[in-house]
């Protein structure tokens, strides 16, 4: 091996503890199993690897995404297919608020996350768990700013109509991101048409 192959190694081992990761964890929101979201790490990982030298300083973590987003829309098309059934699914159990249902929360967003359309469910991951701007979404997703503003906006709408009602009748202080109760509110922006 040669010198410049063993630091362009090095580089890249150091880049894939740092941010397989953050991937794996993009990878399992995208596909809602840990089985198929560490191969989707690995696929893409793996075609990061053979276009590193390409890969400009600093956007290492951008590319490797959009070749995540990417390799999970390609394994979609490839493997899709319409099952129709004659049962109708279980619905959720209403959430409760103690410390112990974290774990059902999430297990419950991510549920919610794969009955959205890929579209949707890809803006969502990367504009609200992910945490990148509209800009980065787009630029990440090869799409405009506003195709991201609305599949975001019917993406957060579906995911609320999917969130059951607790007994009280009150919505739920459920924050979509992480799976957990939130006492934030969203107020709209002045001049917004809401």
């Amino acid at each position: 091996m040669s010198g410049g192959t063993k630091a362009r190694d090095a580089e890249f081992a150091a880049f894939m503890s740092q941010a397989g990761p953050a991937l794996l964890r993009t990878a399992w929101l995208l596909t809602g199993d840990h089985h198929r979201a560490q191969e989707l790490t690995q696929a893409a990982l793996v075609k990061t690897y053979v276009a590193w030298p390409r890969v400009r300083p600093g956007e290492a973590l951008a590319y490797t995404r959009r070749v995540l987003v990417n390799q999970r829309t390609d394994t979609w098309r490839s493997t899709r297919k319409e099952v129709t059934t004659d049962a109708v699914p279980e619905v959720a159990p209403a959430l409760t608020r103690d410390e112990t249902a974290t774990a059902d929360n999430r297990d419950l967003v991510v549920r919610l996350l794969k009955r959205l359309p890929e579209q949707q469910r890809k803006v969502v991951v990367l504009r609200y768990y992910t945490d990148l701007s509209e800009q980065a979404t787009a630029d990440a997703l090869g799409i405009s700013v506003g195709a991201v503003k609305s599949a975001a906006s019917r993406g957060l709408a579906a995911l609320r109509r999917g969130l059951p009602t607790p007994p009280d009748g009150d919505d739920p202080d459920l924050d979509l991101a992480t799976g957990s109760g939130a006492d934030q509110t969203c107020e709209p922006r002045e001049g917004s048409n809401r």
